[in-house]
């Protein structure tokens, strides 16, 4: 991923924050006997762990298909992002962009046993269930937990320890305050390509520029 100074996003605590909020995320292998290989899953943040830790698990065959264990692999995630219309600047001429947030995470997995991809899966079950108003768990009842079991064995747990990571955080940060403003106007509006989500994450960006510099 190219980088420009005034969008890196060198902060450890920044990019997990960005994991907690987006947990689903493409895992990408350069494979021998395939070649480049992408999936998609779930993934949740060792919270006990030092570092950045991600904790998923895959269907099988994707352990074979992906060579999990054998080599390093790259895992994406995709925060808030969205088109920015040349109309919402002052400044004319002008060009479209994309704001965005992402990180590239690289890390080599550690393929987990059958009990610890049991409790990989119950957690990942949790943490999406949570909010729910009557939660389901894995093992609420008795058969659902046997249904689960059964489930499991397709799947195969894994822990990923992030050795390195590349992430960018693109929210405008080259413009002035006045356009920056104009753009989440209409980021929160009702327009074509409104997106709150967009609007809430170059909020959050300038607000802490701004703290920074007062």
């Amino acid at each position: 991923m190219r980088q420009n100074p005034s969008f890196t996003m060198a902060s450890e605590d920044a990019v997990k924050r960005l994991i907690r909020e987006h947990p689903w995320m493409t895992i990408v292998s350069q494979t021998s006997a395939a070649g480049l290989v992408a999936s998609h899953y779930p993934v949740l943040l060792d919270e006990t762990a030092e570092g950045i830790v991600l904790l998923t698990h895959v269907g099988r065959p994707d352990d074979v298909v992906h060579e999990l264990g054998r080599h390093e692999i790259l895992v994406i995630v995709q925060g808030p992002h969205g088109y920015i219309s040349p109309g919402w600047y002052d400044a004319s001429p002008a060009v479209p962009t994309w704001n965005f947030v992402t990180a590239h995470l690289y890390g080599t997995p550690e393929l987990l046993s059958a009990d610890e991809n049991l409790r990989v899966l119950e957690a990942l079950v949790d943490h999406f269930e949570d909010p729910m108003p009557e939660p389901r768990r894995m093992r609420g009842t008795a058969e659902n937990s046997a249904y689960a079991d059964s489930i499991a064995t397709g799947t195969v747990g894994l822990r990923i320890p992030i050795t390195r990571f590349v992430a960018k955080n693109k929210m405008s940060q080259n413009k002035p305050a006045e356009t920056v403003d104009r753009i989440i106007a209409e980021l929160e509006g009702d327009g074509p390509y409104a997106s709150p989500a967009l609007a809430a994450e170059m909020r959050r960006t300038h607000e802490t520029i701004r703290a920074a510099r007062a």
